[in-house]
């Protein structure tokens, strides 16, 4: 009985390595466009953007929000690519985590009596998705994990390779 358990979760390994880069190139898509998106609406409507830093009390709110905007709109494009992407990723965390630290003040107070005010905050998944990245990487279907295997010759783990 305790074969087969280790036999199943041997399997189970397995279909986690082959199941993760199509994971983290979904994340990157969805993610990385959802901040392309995201990016591009702020520029195209700085009057507000800037208006809405300056209720947060942001210093130099039209160059913030340009600099904020940006980073989610360049660094969307290269999430969607793979390329950079543990790079980009800490600009985007340090963008996220300042957008809930300043406009989500009252979910932070609150997150354990109710945390669920905190998850459905807005920039809330876009931390997630970026500190996924930056902690697990952009997987081997990027322009990363391109690089990696031909321009650089490191190999990467590939469900062929780990067998455990």
């Amino acid at each position: 009985m305790l074969a087969l358990a280790i036999r199943c979760y041997k399997l189970l390994i397995r279909f986690g390595v082959y199941l993760a880069p199509i994971v983290l190139l979904i994340v990157r898509l969805a993610w990385g466009w959802e901040s392309f998106e995201s990016g591009r609406g702020h520029l195209n409507h700085i009057p507000e953007t800037t208006q809405f830093f300056q209720s947060l009390n942001i210093p130099a709110p039209k160059v913030n929000a340009i600099i904020s905007a940006s980073t989610e709109m360049v660094g969307g494009l290269l999430l969607m690519f793979g390329l950079g992407a543990r790079l980009v990723a800490i600009p985007l965390v340090f963008n996220f985590a300042v957008a809930i630290a300043t406009d989500a003040h009252d979910q932070l107070i609150h997150v354990f009596s109710d945390p669920d005010k905190l998850i459905d905050y807005t920039a809330f998944p876009f931390l997630i998705a970026s500190l996924v990245i930056l902690a697990f990487g952009p997987g081997i279907l990027s322009i990363d994990g391109i690089l990696a295997r031909t321009v650089f010759r490191r190999k990467t783990a590939t469900p062929l390779q780990n067998r455990s």
